[in-house]
This record gives structure tokens, C-alpha cells and sequence, in this order.
């Protein structure tokens, strides 16, 4: 495939007034560029995340910038699938519909931990909680007139391997950055498999990847070395969070499925179609994922 990359800037997101939008873990970098700059076009964006008090200083923090911006924020802790339900089920009670949903929340390289149900933490908030969100939010979605899910990967998934067997790391010495690597893969297997379970299914609901590079944020938040090096060679968050509005918002999106800025490594650059590895492409691993996950935390993925 020829990259060639689109001069396009989160500044050229069109007008969204009208549209209803849900960007998790919004209340820093580029989610919260996310939240900011479509707020700026007239859309009424959800912030939703796991820390209430932060996400109420980014809410006041984009209001300062855009006066007549419509936010709210909702608590939405992907840690916990019960409380991820909650979440979906008091959305599904004040809304009508749902346009755009961006599955932009993650954690990256932490200690060792688990979530609340039991599972390692990366691949159970950045692969489950989302799995389950969306899930949970297909009717609103499937009510609006022209709905978008984006679900966030990123260059790591070029490394990941998926281990059914042992998909929480518990029968092996613990390695972060093959969970971290291993639960982006399955977040782009995920939103290219929901693509191609919507089609079949004849509905009008997109599904998209993207990437934001290597962007300077506090998602590295882990890791002395990254923070050293974030703002020598990082990408401003705006510029990270370009792929990701372009996906959610513009018609022409739809010739691709995963973007991101497609510069040296894809570490930066313009917006341009990302690179899907072979490991991302392989569909009989995208539909054992999916029923895995259909299982591990029981729910029944409705289209």
C-alpha cells in the first residue's frame, strides 16, 4: 500500500453540532483533545472516566476555552464490568441515541495488577472494558443516523501476541510490555472484527482502528525512561489525537479502517492509513477472541 498522508488537523474536524459522542478516559491527552475539539464543533461529548475530580477540571478546563461547549461527565471505570454496565445502563435511560463512541481509555506498562473481576490489568481495561462498552451502548449507537465506534490501538500492537490460553499472564514470568503489546493487538483485532460482524449484519454502524503515534502524554506514565524522552521526541497530544477525530468524523474514512500518522515507525506524521500487521489481519484470531471474550466476562455481543 502507498502512504501517502492527508494534510489534514484535528482544527478541520467539521461541524458535529447535533451529534451525542462518549470519549473515554477524556480528562488527559489526547482524550481530552478529543473531547475539546469536538465540543469546539457543536457536538455535546460525554467525558468519561474513571476519576471524577480530574474529569471535572478538564470539563471546566475546555468550558474556559469554549464557553457554549455541551459536556458532561459521567463515571465509567472499565476496571469493573459492573460498573462499566451501570454506566451504559444510565446513558441507555438519558439518551436517545448515541453518534460517535471512542474507546480512547487505557493503562500502559504498570506494576503488576488486577482489575476488579480478576483479570490483568491492561488487557482487562484497555480489551474487556471496551469489549463490554460497547456492547452495552449498541442500541444508542444503532439508533443514531450515521454512528462511528473508534477503538484505540497502537504501534505496540506490531509486537503482540495473543495468548488464549494464558491471555492474563499468570502461568508465566510477568512481562508488561507483552500484556501492554498483547491487549492493543486485541483491541485492533476487536474493531476490525466488529467491522466485519457489522456488515454482515447489514447495519449502518462504522467501525474503525486508530493510532495516535508516539504522542507526548501521561499514559507513560510508568516508565522513567519515556518520560525523559516524551518531550524530546513525543508529538504534541492534538497532533496524536488527529487520527482518531479524522476516523470518527469524515466521510472519506470509511476507504480504511486504521489510522494513524503514518511518518517514520508511524511515530508521527500526517493522518494516513496505519499499517494492519498480519497478526491484526487474521480473522479466524479475531472470532476466537471475540467468543473468548464473549465468555470470559459473559455477555452476549448483540449486533
Amino acid at each position: 500500500m502507498k502512504k501517502i498522508g492527508i494534510k489534514w488537523k484535528a482544527q478541520d474536524v467539521t461541524n458535529q453540532s447535533g451529534k451525542i459522542v462518549v470519549v473515554t478516559g477524556s480528562n488527559t491527552g489526547i482524550g481530552y483533545q478529543m473531547a475539546l475539539t469536538l465540543a469546539d464543533k457543536g457536538a455535546h461529548v460525554i467525558l468519561a472516566c474513571r476519576n471524577l475530580e480530574k474529569a471535572e477540571a478538564a470539563r471546566e478546563k475546555i468550558l474556559k476555552s469554549s464557553p457554549h461547549a455541551q459536556l458532561s461527565v459521567e463515571e465509567l471505570d472499565l476496571a469493573d464490568l459492573s460498573n462499566v454496565e451501570m454506566f451504559a445502563m444510565k446513558l441507555k435511560k438519558t439518551l436517545q441515541h448515541l453518534d460517535i463512541l471512542i474507546n480512547n481509555a487505557g493503562v500502559m506498562i504498570p506494576p503488576q495488577s488486577t482489575t476488579k473481576d480478576g483479570f490483568e490489568l491492561q488487557i482487562g481495561t484497555n480489551h474487556f472494558g471496551h469489549f463490554a462498552l460497547t456492547s452495552h451502548l449498541m442500541p444508542l449507537l444503532s439508533a443514531a443516523e450515521k454512528p462511528r465506534i473508534v477503538t484505540l490501538s497502537s504501534i505496540a500492537h506490531w509486537s503482540g501476541v495473543i495468548d488464549l490460553d494464558d491471555i492474563n499472564g499468570v502461568n508465566k514470568k510477568y512481562n508488561k510490555w507483552g500484556m501492554y503489546s498483547q491487549s492493543k493487538l486485541a483491541n485492533l483485532l476487536f474493531a476490525l472484527e466488529l467491522d466485519r460482524r457489522l456488515k454482515a449484519a447489514g447495519s449502518h454502524i462504522e467501525s474503525f482502528g486508530s493510532h495516535p503515534g508516539y504522542s507526548n502524554t501521561d499514559l507513560q506514565r510508568y516508565s522513567l525512561g519515556w518520560r525523559i524522552l516524551n518531550p524530546l521526541f513525543g508529538i504534541q497530544p492534538i497532533k496524536g489525537a488527529a487520527p482518531t477525530l479524522y476516523a470518527a468524523t469524515e466521510p472519506d474514512a470509511i476507504v480504511h479502517r486504521y489510522w494513524g500518522p503514518i511518518g517514520l515507525l508511524e511515530a508521527r506524521g500526517w493522518t494516513g492509513k496505519a499499517k494492519i500487521t498480519s497478526r491484526a489481519a487474521d480473522e479466524e484470531m479475531a472470532r476466537k477472541l471475540w467468543e473468548y471474550s464473549e465468555s470470559l466476562i459473559g455477555i452476549h455481543f448483540q449486533i
